[in-house]
């Protein structure tokens, strides 16, 4: 279950840096996406929302598909207000 002040990396306003806190996609997914540094508690900015975003993760740009974003759970980072 989704924690109450997080919401999906889709929902991230661009520009916006956030933390993750839950991936919730099947385990081959999740392990997947963990091997791509998309790990819980790693930072990550938003840089592109569009049917896909881009994201930076440890100073790479990965692209991702609507609905992984969906199941990637952030939180803000101090100072900042994830939703759009």
């Amino acid at each position: 279950m989704p924690r109450p002040d997080c919401c999906p990396l889709s929902k991230v306003r661009v520009g916006t840096c956030v933390r993750i806190k839950q991936l919730l996609a099947s385990p081959d997914l999740c392990q997947r996406l963990r091997e791509m540094g998309l790990c819980e508690e790693q930072r990550i900015k938003l840089l592109l929302r569009d049917r896909s975003v881009v994201c930076q993760v440890c100073n790479v740009r990965l692209g991702l598909s609507g609905s992984v974003a969906d199941s990637i759970w952030v939180e803000p980072l101090p100072g900042q207000k994830p939703a759009a």
